[in-house]
């Protein structure tokens, strides 16, 4: 009896913390649909889609979706290969300051924004490198490469070396290796990564707003909204499209990655 009232208990306090994380996304959810126009009010006095429609037709708007996705997409590609050639290079050999290469991978995420952001622009002002989309792309792939690496060298981790070796023994050169052994095994921890890679680029606001120059990215026009507050129905729809664009990826890494310890040669 004890043990099944504890059981309860720990049921009601994780969904308690769920609703708790969950509340402020469905206020937004649900004033996204709200008719009123200026301000958050209670009860909702009505619902309808016209807001969805403003949105479309926002030049702003779209213009900050369409950089968004750019930067997203570059800053992904970009973690995707360093992430992957960094796993590589890692997985197999020690060697002297091993530990210390992969600290200094994982620190850009372990780090505050803020210091990212300004060690950043810092750097790119001692360069002589104007703030734009080539510098929101480098700031976003220094922590997206860390999510990408993190992916990939797990899977490399659960991959037989044997697989490798018969491959070599058997006349493959490096690039047939890679391509018919090594790639189908990380392929989905690699796509995994990217996903996540994209949807973290896609909602950063922090680095952005200290490499982005005279850009505007969907999360900085989000946060310049905040003193629109005519604007508010509008911006819930935005806030709402962003949380969409972001949780797909994220939900789609999940179930690639889902049951996947069962490797090709991984002994199982």
């Amino acid at each position: 009896m004890h043990s099944e009232r504890a059981s309860w208990g720990l049921r009601l306090a994780a969904w308690g913390g769920l609703v708790f994380l969950h509340f402020p996304i469905l206020i937004i959810l649900l004033y996204a649909f709200n008719t009123e126009e200026s301000a958050y009010s209670f009860p909702l006095q009505g619902f309808t889609l016209e807001w969805f429609g403003v949105v479309l037709g926002r030049e702003d708007v779209l213009q900050a979706i369409i950089l968004s996705v750019k930067v997203a997409c570059m800053a992904t590609v970009l973690a995707m290969v360093l992430g992957t050639l960094a796993a590589a290079a890692l997985y197999r050999r020690d060697f002297f300051g091993k530990e210390s290469i992969t600290l200094m991978l994982i620190l850009p995420i372990a780090l505050p924004g803020i210091i990212t952001g300004i060690a950043l622009l810092a750097a790119f002002k001692t360069l002589g490198i104007e703030p734009g989309i080539f510098t929101i792309v480098v700031g976003h792939a220094t922590f997206c490469v860390v999510i990408v690496y993190n992916n990939v060298i797990a899977r490399f981790r659960r991959t037989s070396q044997s697989l490798i070796e018969a491959s070599m023994d058997l006349g493959a050169d490096g690039w047939q290796t890679f391509r018919y052994i090594i790639l189908p095994n990380i392929a989905t921890a690699l796509l995994a990564g990217g996903m996540l890679a994209f949807a973290l680029s896609f909602d950063e606001i922090i680095v952005t707003t200290f490499t982005a120059g005279h850009e505007q990215t969907l999360p900085l026009w989000l946060l310049s909204q905040l003193s629109r507050p005519r604007d508010v129905p509008v911006t819930n729809v935005v806030a709402l499209l962003v949380m969409l664009v972001t949780m797909l990826p994220i939900l789609g890494a999940y179930y690639l990655t889902r049951g996947t310890e069962a490797v090709a040669g991984g002994g199982k």
